[in-house]
């Protein structure tokens, strides 16, 4: 990607068209987009933005929303460390800030969607059939996002302008809906290459594919199958073993030039579109991470190639102090401590440690050299044990600033290893033919190349690792924590997975320990959703009551329709 690009449509389309994505309320998600309309407007303008807004927003949101509650509530990413603003609690006991973060963000999206779905629908001032088909592919990534966050929303009223209040609509009329678009969105597209030509070709503004139709084809079909299988044994879910059998009948995302990832750029202010990076450099370390203990364990206790391309080793270094809190006694501090240091002792590092004069535990620990995950959910009193140099970072890769000509971990979307694992997924359900285990282990091989692991390791992992076959126990628990890999920094779906898979099991049975553990709001079960923001309160109450009567109380423990 040139990385100038990016910028020059987001100015094209802000200053030429006088486009506004940010909105906090149903007026303005319904606004009436001609207005917007000059005389030499194509729609290859819009879909960048449209793209860019639902998977890499600008940094409030994506701190607030991707980084703090999805990242972290999928188990991947840790606060809670000495030095860290916070403790590995937050997300966890609710707070409206954070919360309306993610919820502003998600209902300012409808604006952008509605947009280009109205534009290039039929009868819309830039009709094409087949510019639309990627505008309702764009529409059903979105809400199944939106709907796998919090639950019942605004979908089927939500673009329609004389409705400026609309109701929440059920899970499972969400994925039914979302299903029927991307089948109208495939047969649109049918045998299409791109979407016309000059003017009327996306070309490089879609970031994606390049304007290549046949591939986002397969992303829909990918797209179908992944929310069918989701929605297996959901209340209701009458259109789940048609769908699955259908999208396994149809071509998927097939191989590395298929895999859906949004590319950063490089030089873009992180008021248009952020990256972990602007997070990471812009506040000193109060605003880190670590890297969680159950991704570590998962990699290096199965030899995975990936963990070097996922994290960086843990800094060590000589006569690390674990201070002895004056607020705890003597068997909380050894209980304290001797928690932390079972981390270390999980990942097989080698440390030494001795009492000071004061009777604190100091360790030395080689810097740079072990690879250490943070446990997860760690409450306030753990943060002067867990120093932050104990623990792993995400990889430079991962957290790379801007500005440096340096490449920054695309986003991902949905990638060709994901079809794979979810083929072997609805083969060990009962649908459809084929090798159940060759298919995972070609996941294995795709999910690697996307971090650009060599092909040679590649091998080894399949030639010797525990986790490369199928082999008739805990088959399904494999392809679960698989594709909760695949997905790693992008939490949201990562989140769900866990949510409907049960896996990795030791996120999803919550913890239970109050001396060590943050139990928040949920007791210290997992996340099972995000609560409503303030907004639906306030401008579209009536409504609301209606889904949380449906749904189950406005809290995180409610589980989702197709949880239950």
């Amino acid at each position: 990607l040139n990385i100038m690009k990016l910028n020059k449509f987001l100015l094209a389309i802000v200053a030429v068209l006088g486009l506004t994505y940010c909105t906090s309320d149903f007026v303005d998600i319904n606004k009436n987009p001609n207005a917007i309309l000059g005389d030499q407007i194509s729609a290859k303008y819009f879909i960048t933005r449209t793209q860019v807004d639902l998977f890499a927003p600008n940094r409030y949101p994506y701190w607030r929303g991707q980084l703090i509650h999805a990242d972290r509530y999928a188990g991947m990413f840790c606060f809670g460390f000495s030095g860290s603003w916070w403790s590995d609690g937050l997300g966890y006991t609710y707070s409206a800030g954070y919360t309306d973060a993610t919820w502003d963000y998600y209902e300012g999206y409808n604006s952008t969607i509605n947009t280009f779905l109205q534009l290039t629908q039929p009868g819309g001032d830039l009709e094409n059939p087949l510019t639309y088909a990627t505008a309702l592919i764009m529409k059903s990534m979105f809400y199944q996002k939106f709907t796998d966050t919090f639950g019942e929303i605004p979908y089927s009223e939500s673009g329609n302008l004389d409705i400026l209040q609309p109701k929440f609509d059920t899970q499972a009329e969400i994925y039914q809906g979302i299903i029927n678009d991307l089948d109208e969105a495939m047969s649109l597209i049918g045998d299409a290459t791109k979407t016309g030509d000059g003017e009327l070709d996306l070309g490089t503004n879609d970031l994606f594919y390049n304007g290549d139709l046949q591939k986002w084809k397969k992303l829909a079909n990918t797209l179908k199958l992944k929310l069918a299988l989701r929605a297996r044994g959901a209340s209701g879910a009458s259109f789940v073993d048609q769908a699955i059998t259908e999208a396994l009948s149809a071509p998927l995302l097939t191989d590395e030039t298929d895999n859906a990832l949004l590319p950063k750029d490089n030089v873009i202010s992180q008021w248009n579109s952020s990256c972990y990076g602007d997070v990471w450099y812009n506040f000193g370390t109060g605003s880190d991470w670590t890297v969680s203990q159950p991704l570590i364990d998962l990699l290096q206790k199965n030899g995975d190639p990936r963990l070097s391309k996922y994290a960086q080793p843990a800094a060590g270094g000589d006569s690390l102090v674990i201070p002895h809190p004056s607020s705890d006694d003597d068997a909380m501090y050894q209980k304290r401590k001797d928690f932390i240091l079972s981390a270390l002792d999980d990942a097989n590092a080698t440390y030494t440690k001795w009492t000071n004069a004061n009777g604190e535990t100091v360790v030395s620990i080689a810097p740079n050299t072990f690879y250490i995950g943070q446990p997860v959910r760690l409450n306030g009193f753990e943060y002067d044990y867990a120093r932050y140099e104990f623990f792993s970072t995400p990889a430079q890769y991962i957290i790379q600033a801007k500005n440096e000509g340096k490449p920054i971990a695309p986003e991902i979307v949905l990638t060709t290893a994901e079809a794979y694992f979810m083929k072997a997924q609805a083969i060990l359900d009962g649908y459809g033919s084929g090798d159940a285990n060759a298919l995972y282990r070609e996941g294995l091989t795709q999910a690697m190349l996307v971090w650009g692991v060599d092909q040679t390791d590649i091998d080894n992992f399949l030639a010797t690792s525990p986790m490369a076959n199928l082999d008739g126990t805990n088959d399904m628990e494999k392809i679960a924590e698989q594709r909760w890999l695949a997905n790693y920094t992008e939490g949201f779906e990562a989140w769900a997975v866990v949510r409907k898979l049960g896996y990795p099991a030791s996120l999803a049975q919550g913890v239970s320990d109050a001396d060590i553990f943050s139990m928040g709001d949920l007791n210290g079960a997992y996340p099972q959703r995000m609560r409503y923001g303030s907004s639906p309160y306030s401008r579209n109450n009536d409504n609301l009551q209606v889904a949380i009567g449906r749904q189950g109380a406005d809290v995180q423990a409610t589980k989702l329709w197709w949880a239950k």
